[in-house]
């Protein structure tokens, strides 16, 4: 039990006959890979990248897919090029599960819809599919998401020549607000229990200062910042956009990032001094929440604060985006909208009285985060 505490995600470790303690990466799906040396030592972590790199398995039980079903499009989907330039650690581990899934549901007379035809599947079917999930509109949404991408694959193959999904509208998500944003107090709250020169208080400031998300600032390092700017390419978007990000370093962020003792190629790492995994840190940033009182807080939080920091100050959506990575200027009016109105109004006045626009909206912020 000791050596598995000890050890990454998917490593099994046991000690043989001969006294020897023996490390595998074991993950569903993979290939069983043996590891040299310790776990977190160099030539281990080597190996453990190199395995975690690898593609999976995709003919394991291949013998009981049945052909051209949505089980035996969902092993073409895994093995083709758009599902590989997904982020492995975050999206392409929630396209699967809704995948899965899917094909072990099974329908009013016990068939599992892994073993329907995939090239007789029509708009009607998925519609009634997204019925059956109307009580949960993001979930009946992210399955309407992944067979459209399965069915490009299906065309790609000449399974079928049109793409069912195509005329089935999404489901309108309840109003919920989504993650809730961190207010300048929380953000003060968080700071006064975890001060400059801790992991947490860095991270904080990562994603404060540049509205990127956790899977972003997990990868970021020094070798990203060139004259004082952060050159970044969204994780979630560059497959699809390779949206270039240039965000300058605000000079709050540098402070903090030299206060704060690294010695690795990324700001970020775990205890053991190993690169954390989207999941992991989200999990480990929960925790400093909690420390610090704030349970309703998250990581994600901190993307909205920043988005509504940048409205305040006088910014417009396009350079809001400039600095989120946001494709789509109607998400950074969602992430906005609960921005601060009534300093909004003010320098609406302010602007109209004066006729001018008001001053470097960059410097703006600089000066919003010095004020108590």
């Amino acid at each position: 039990m000791g050596l598995k505490a000890r050890s990454p995600k998917w490593v099994h470790g046991f000690v043989d006959r001969h006294g020897k303690a023996r490390f595998y990466f074991r993950r569903k799906g993979f290939q069983k890979v043996s590891l040299p040396g310790l776990p977190w030592s160099p030539e281990f972590m080597a190996g453990y990248q190199k395995a975690m790199s690898e593609k999976p398995v995709l003919n394991i039980g291949a013998d009981r897919v049945v052909p051209h079903s949505i089980r035996a499009l969902a092993v073409a989907y895994y093995d083709s090029a758009a599902f590989r330039a997904l982020d492995p650690d975050s999206t392409q581990k929630v396209y699967r599960n809704i995948i899965d899934r899917f094909c072990r549901e099974t329908d009013k007379d016990g068939q599992a819809y892994g073993d329907k035809s995939a090239v007789t599947i029509k708009p009607h079917h998925i519609e009634n599919l997204m019925g059956a999930r109307a009580a949960k509109p993001d979930s009946a949404n992210g399955l309407r998401k992944v067979l459209r991408e399965m069915m490009k694959v299906a065309k790609k193959l000449g399974w079928r020549e049109d793409d069912p999904t195509q005329g089935v509208k999404k489901l309108k998500p309840k109003r919920t607000g989504g993650f809730h944003r961190w207010t300048d107090a929380e953000i003060a709250q968080f700071e006064k229990r975890h001060p400059i020169g801790t992991r947490p208080r860095l991270a904080m400031a990562l994603g404060l200062y540049t509205g990127q998300a956790r899977q972003d600032v997990i990868v970021m390092g020094e070798q990203h910042i060139s004259n004082e700017v952060l050159d970044w390419v969204r994780k979630k978007t560059e497959a699809k956009t390779g949206y270039q990000l240039a965000i300058p370093v605000h000079p709050e962020l540098r402070r903090i990032i030299d206060a704060t003792l690294s010695g690795h190629l990324t700001f970020l790492v775990t205890e053991f001094g190993a690169p954390f995994t989207a999941a992991g840190f989200g999990n480990w940033f929960r925790d400093r929440c909690n420390e610090a009182g704030l349970k309703h807080c998250s990581f994600h939080g901190l993307r909205k604060a920043t988005a509504t920091r940048l409205a305040d100050v006088g910014c417009d959506p396009l350079e809001i985006a400039a600095i989120t990575g946001h494709a789509s200027l109607k998400e950074v009016q969602r992430y906005t909208e609960t921005r601060d109105r009534k300093r909004a109004a003010q320098r609406a006045m302010v602007k109209l009285i004066s006729g001018t626009e008001v001053a470097n909206p960059i410097i703006q912020l600089a000066n919003q985060a010095k004020k108590p």
